[in-house]
């Protein structure tokens, strides 16, 4: 049984997924987006034209939605939480394929022994927890990992940086105390996921406790590192929850010319732990910024909307979102969305905010103070 709708903030135990609650709320076009295009009637039919301000859930794209896991290629356990185990779980991911967890009806901790990676010889790998299974990096090692130009992933792919494939969906599962310091690789970060070219979307996943580097002015994401995407499209992350994150910067999500759209989601209790900044101020490590996400690049766009995103903290500037575009040519989106009690102790443009993009922010039926 998957889990469907809890209290924003509330975990269980760090043992399965905690979905934001919006039940009942009328859901939210994206801006500029069409009408819901291909959602699903019960969304179509729950539109509204209230102005209200602040959180309401926000429609979802189809190619932003669960994967289809009925039909498995591969099944983990045997109905027993001891028949889940770290080996099989990093044996099942590297041959690929849609893969789910038989662990038994109680929710399941699955201590990793091993980073779990991705094959670069698969197209793309499904990885489902039913809403039931979390993976612990222990507080030792990262728990997902994602590269198409690595050349130990069976084969380094052409044009890597903008390969199409593999493509990574983590959906229904919890990803806590995760650990990437020290793996400076590729530019380090992602204490639960990096990935690195090809294409990731994260669905109903809640991370707890992740962790990365302390110091380094763009280094980050003690969640989610993403460096490249195929054509530029965006990481998807929905209906997700991200709690006590630390990194040098953005605790939650940090990514370099990557774009993402941030929907139905929460962040609480985030901290960019750096500090010099970036550019790093002389006699210091550098970072400090993004309290829960971390992003720079140039032609890039972040969008967030339906999303609460509350006391996170960073030691230089944006307490919950430091967007940087160098060249001006990208913009950050908020819409239906609630942005409250970050600090950012040296500089923002907005509460909680470090903005510098293509014009000013665009807010729409936001709070942010």
């Amino acid at each position: 049984m998957r889990l469907s709708v809890l209290a924003p903030l509330a975990l269980l135990a760090a043992t399965a997924v905690a979905v934001p609650s919006y039940a009942g709320a009328a859901v939210r076009p994206a801006p500029g987006a069409p009408a819901l295009n291909g959602a699903e009637p019960a969304l179509r039919t729950t539109l509204a034209t209230t102005t209200d301000r602040g959180v309401e859930r926000v429609a979802v794209p189809k190619e932003a939605r669960a994967a289809d896991t009925s039909n498995p290629t591969r099944v983990i356990g045997r109905g027993t939480p001891a028949s889940c185990t770290s080996r099989k779980v990093v044996r099942a991911v590297a041959k690929g394929g849609v893969i789910t967890f038989r662990c038994g009806p109680d929710p399941v901790v699955i201590r990793m022994r091993h980073t779990v990676k991705v094959n670069n010889t698969h197209r793309r790998v499904v990885l489902d927890g039913g809403g039931l299974v979390t993976l612990s990096g222990a507080g030792k090692r990262r728990i997902l990992y994602e590269n198409a130009c690595d050349p130990s992933r069976g084969l380094r792919l052409r044009n890597c940086q903008d390969s199409p494939r593999p493509q990574l969906v983590v959906q229904n599962i919890g990803l806590a105390n995760g650990n990437s310091s020290g793996d400076l690789d590729y530019g380090g970060g992602g204490g639960a996921i990096f990935s690195y070219g090809g294409r990731l979307k994260v669905v109903n996943v809640t991370f707890t406790d992740n962790r990365c580097d302390r110091t380094g002015p763009d280094l980050g994401g003690g969640a989610v590192r993403a460096r490249f995407q195929y054509h530029n499209e965006p990481v998807y992350v929905v209906h997700s929850t991200f709690v006590g994150g630390r990194c040098s910067n953005g605790a939650a999500l940090s990514s370099i010319n990557v774009s993402w759209t941030v929907l139905n989601s929460v962040f609480s209790g985030n901290r960019a732990i750096g500090y010099g900044a970036n550019p790093r101020r002389p006699h210091t490590p550098g970072g400090g910024s993004g309290g829960a996400i971390y992003t720079d690049g140039e032609d890039y766009t972040v969008r967030i909307g339906g999303t609460l995103m509350r006391r996170n903290h960073a030691n230089e500037g944006g307490g919950a979102v430091f967007y940087v575009s160098n060249d001006r040519t990208g913009r950050l989106h908020i819409y239906w969305s609630t942005l409250k009690d970050n600090v950012s102790e040296r500089f923002e443009t907005r509460p909680g905010i470090f903005y510098e993009g293509h014009g000013p922010i665009d807010v729409r039926h936001s709070i942010i103070r």
